[in-house]
């Protein structure tokens, strides 16, 4: 059992490399007009590399020697498999949705356009959301306390920093446009947060 979920878990991440590839070559090639990184921006990133691909990738190869494992019953198996389809598609949308208007990092591109249609009509944030996602799939993926639960955490961490950060610069770039956008949507759920 625990193969197949960690063979789920490296499919859902391979797909997820080959989603994100274009959008990483189309961003190298687009202009910048305001970049706002950090170090902390950086390190965050780096700790959600760790905690989502090299964690699992650690536990599977035995580091943790069994430490912090868990049970797997095939109901969380199955659910991890459905999140993680979830996520992926979410992902995608969102990217799509975004078009050239995406960036890794916390950057305002030439011609940058707020994108409120697609997946954005309904959440602010559903790159993140669909993050959230994958560090759900992981935890019910990974039959280990800690490498099962290291994406989640990293991610969590990353979206409590730069989120009022993106919100700020976002309303710095787009003003009133920006500020009725977010009264009329959610941050992370539809209808709820």
């Amino acid at each position: 059992m625990i193969r197949i979920s960690f063979i789920l878990w490296a499919v859902m991440l391979l797909v997820w490399c080959a989603m994100r590839y274009p959008a990483m070559r189309r961003a190298r090639r687009q202009k910048t007009r305001v970049d706002n990184r950090t170090v902390l921006d950086i390190s965050l990133l780096t700790l959600c590399f760790l905690g989502l691909v090299v964690m699992p990738i650690a536990w599977r190869l035995d580091l943790f020697s069994d430490f912090a494992d868990r049970g797997q019953p095939v109901p969380v198996l199955v659910l991890g498999m459905l999140t993680g389809a979830v996520f992926l598609w979410l992902f995608r949308r969102s990217h799509k949705d975004l078009g050239r208007n995406w960036s890794v990092t916390l950057e305002v591109r030439e011609g940058h356009q707020l994108v409120t249609g697609g997946v954005y009509a309904h959440v602010r944030h559903p790159m993140y959301a669909s993050f959230l996602l994958w560090g759900l799939a992981q935890v019910l993926l990974i039959p280990n306390w800690i490498a099962g639960f290291a994406g989640l955490a990293a991610v969590l961490a990353l979206y409590a920093v730069r989120q009022s950060r993106e919100e700020a610069m976002m309303r710095q770039t787009f003003g009133g446009e920006y500020d009725a956008y977010c009264a009329r949507t959610k941050r992370l759920i539809p209808g709820v947060f």
